[in-house]
């Protein structure tokens, strides 16, 4: 536990039990209502509200209506662009993985903790929850994969002119690059974002306790590093975006191995 006054950059990441039900089990499993799965339900109800609220089919699209299928139309051409006409049955997921991490990344950043009692959690910041999306994909990759292409699937480890020479060499190092992608797929997201939510509580240690050692400290510290606050915030924002779009053109390019091959 963090000493009084102090400020524990790691104790945002904390998994908790909610509402007394640290004791719930099945088959000897605890399967306490956390922390972690109170804000991804927040952050199902708001993404249904969202999709719910702008899916009224108006012939004059208002405000909120433009935005959703503004969304749709984005993760649309992004699997046109990346997959070719195949990629159209696969917008309903996408969208939904994009929109799913986008939402949990933003509802992190929110300024929630002002509010007392109230601690928002970044369910993105957890490589269960990154690790789980990954598989997912990946899942889904195989099994479209072997579904259209049966065991022609395995020619995706051999490039189209590979030199015969390199034939024992080339296909192992396409599938330990196959295999890595979940990992790497989980790990991009889930460092991007707990380094940024560690970087902003560090800022705000510096804040608080420069501000409580007198005027001098924290006009010399803690105006500079609440600046710095204020433009990582800005930069958290866009990174939230970014890792989304990332997750999701991944995914897409994943698809696109599994549908076309090569």
């Amino acid at each position: 536990m963090a000493e009084q006054g102090k400020v524990d950059p790691m104790h945002q990441f904390m998994i908790e039990p909610l509402f007394g039900t640290d004791h719930w089990t099945i088959a000897g499993h605890n399967i306490a209502f956390t922390n972690s799965a109170l804000w991804m339900l927040i952050t199902f109800v708001a993404l249904f509200a969202f999709v719910a609220g702008g899916a009224k089919g108006q012939t004059v699209p208002g405000r909120w209506q433009v935005m959703v299928e503004g969304l749709v139309g984005f993760i649309d051409n992004l699997l046109a662009a990346n997959v070719g006409p195949k990629g159209k049955k696969y917008v309903p997921y996408i969208f939904s993985l994009f929109s799913f991490i986008l939402f949990s990344n933003v509802l992190g950043l929110l300024p929630l903790g002002l509010i007392k009692g109230v601690h928002p959690f970044t369910s993105t910041s957890h490589f269960t929850v990154t690790g789980v999306l990954a598989i997912l994909s990946f899942s889904i990759v195989l099994i479209v994969g072997f579904a259209r292409h049966g065991l022609h699937f395995f020619s995706l480890f051999v490039p189209h002119g590979t030199p015969a020479w390199l034939l024992w060499l080339i296909p192992v190092i396409e599938l330990i690059s196959f295999l890595v992608r979940p990992f790497s797929l989980a790990l991009r997201l889930f460092v991007a974002m707990m380094a940024g939510h560690v970087l902003l509580e560090v800022l705000s240690s510096f804040v608080i306790s420069s501000t409580n050692s007198g005027v001098l400290w924290g006009t010399v510290v803690g105006l500079p590093s609440f600046g710095l606050m204020i433009a990582i915030c800005a930069l958290e924002i866009l990174v939230a975006g970014i890792q989304a779009y990332v997750f999701a053109l991944l995914t897409s390019l994943y698809l696109n191995d599994a549908e076309n091959l090569h």
